[in-house]
C-alpha cells in the first residue's frame, strides 16, 4: 500500500458542465499513480472480484458557481470509516487519514470538474486467489471520479415500499461496514422496490424493526421529535446522519436515537432518508399509505435546505464540513 503521496500537479483545463464524459479519460488513482480509467485494469481472478471482499467509500464534492470552487463533503470521516472498515477485512496497512485526504483531493483535482461529482475511493483484496477467506491476502487501493446527479428525484418526495429482503445482521455481515459483498442484499431490496414501481425500499431488522433503506438511513419526525434507529439496528454508521443529527441539534429539534416499529411509519408525521447518495430525500407515500399529508413536511425541507446549503458553502458555520478541491 501507497505510503508516500504523490508530488500534485498544474489542473487540468477545466471540463464544461453537464457535457458528454469520456470515462475511459477520467483519472483515477490505482495502485500508487494517477492514471486514465482506460488503464486501470485488474484479473478477473482478482479475489475482491470474485468474492466481494472490498470496503468503498461513496462522497460527494458540490460544485458552487460563484465561488468558483468545488467543495467535498466530510472527507476526512469518510477516510476514518474506510479505515475502520479495513480493519474488519484484515486490510492493514493502508495509508494514514492524511494521505488517503490528500489523494482523494488530488484525484477530484485532476479531472478539473466545474459541476458535482462522486468520488469512490475503495480497498481490496487484489491477490489473484480461489478461496473463501479474508486472511494472507494482499490488498490495493483505488480512487474514482465522476460527475453525479440526483441518485433519486426528491423534490416532490421519494415513494417508499417495505422490503420482503431483511437486512443483514451484524453476526452474518456487518451493516455498519460499508463491504462491497454486502451490497447484493441492498440491490435484492431495490430492485424489489423499483420493479414495483416505488423509487426506494424500507428495510427491516430480522425482528420486525426498520432499520434503514436499501442504502440510506433513516429519520422519523412525530409529535416534534426527530427519530432515528441507532446503530444496533443494522444500519450503516452514516457519515450524512451525523451530519442531519448535528443540524437538528444546532436548530435546537428534539431527537432520540431509538428502535422504530414499521407501524410507526404507517402514523408518523414526516419520514426522510438521508445518505452521501440520495442526499436528504423526504418520504411522501410508505406502503401505499400517505406519510403525513402526502407531501414534503417543514422539517424534512428544512434540513434539505439547510444541508444543501451547507455542502455548497454557503453556510459559514458549516465551513469545518468541506475540503477545498481546487487552490486559491
Amino acid at each position: 500500500m501507497l505510503t508516500e503521496q504523490p508530488s500534485p500537479t498544474p489542473a487540468p483545463t477545466p471540463r464544461p458542465a453537464g457535457g458528454p464524459v469520456d470515462l475511459d479519460s477520467l483519472i483515477c488513482y490505482f495502485e500508487g499513480d494517477f492514471i486514465p480509467l482506460r488503464d486501470a485494469k485488474v484479473s478477473i481472478m482478482t479475489h475482491a472480484f470474485m468474492y466481494g471482499t472490498a470496503v468503498f467509500e461513496g462522497i460527494r464534492a458540490y460544485w458552487n458557481e460563484e465561488q468558483g470552487q468545488l467543495f467535498g463533503v466530510r472527507i476526512r470521516e469518510h477516510v476514518e470509516r474506510i479505515r475502520a472498515n479495513c480493519r474488519m477485512l484484515l486490510m492493514e496497512p493502508v495509508p494514514s487519514v492524511d494521505e488517503m485526504t490528500g489523494l482523494i483531493v488530488e484525484a477530484a483535482r485532476r479531472n478539473g470538474f466545474r459541476e458535482d461529482i462522486y468520488i469512490r475511493p475503495s480497498v481490496y483484496k487484489s491477490t489473484r486467489s480461489i478461496g473463501v477467506r479474508l486472511h494472507h491476502l494482499e490488498h490495493e487501493l483505488y480512487i474514482i471520479v465522476t460527475p453525479f446527479g440526483n441518485y433519486i428525484e426528491t423534490e416532490a418526495g421519494v415513494r417508499v415500499m417495505t422490503s420482503s429482503w431483511r437486512r443483514n445482521a451484524d453476526d452474518a455481515l456487518p451493516a455498519r461496514g460499508k463491504i462491497v459483498g454486502g451490497y447484493v442484499n441492498m440491490a435484492f431490496q431495490k430492485s424489489e422496490a423499483e420493479l414495483n414501481g416505488f423509487d426506494e425500499a424500507l428495510v427491516l431488522t430480522p425482528d420486525g424493526h426498520a432499520s434503514e433503506a436499501s442504502a440510506a438511513n433513516l429519520f422519523v419526525v412525530r409529535d416534534g421529535v426527530l427519530l432515528t434507529p441507532p446503530v444496533s439496528d443494522d444500519i450503516l454508521e452514516g457519515v450524512t446522519r451525523k451530519a442531519i443529527l448535528e443540524l437538528a441539534g444546532d436548530e435546537g429539534m428534539t431527537v432520540e436515537v431509538r428502535s422504530i416499529d414499521r407501524s410507526e411509519l404507517y402514523v408518523a408525521d414526516e419520514i426522510f432518508l438521508c445518505g452521501t447518495g440520495v442526499q436528504v430525500s423526504p418520504v411522501v407515500e410508505i406502503d401505499h399509505r400517505k406519510v403525513g399529508s402526502g407531501e414534503v413536511g417543514p422539517v424534512g425541507r428544512h434540513l434539505r435546505d439547510r444541508y444543501f446549503d451547507a455542502v455548497r458553502g454557503r453556510l459559514p458555520e458549516y465551513r469545518h464540513w468541506l475540503t477545498p478541491i481546487y487552490e486559491g
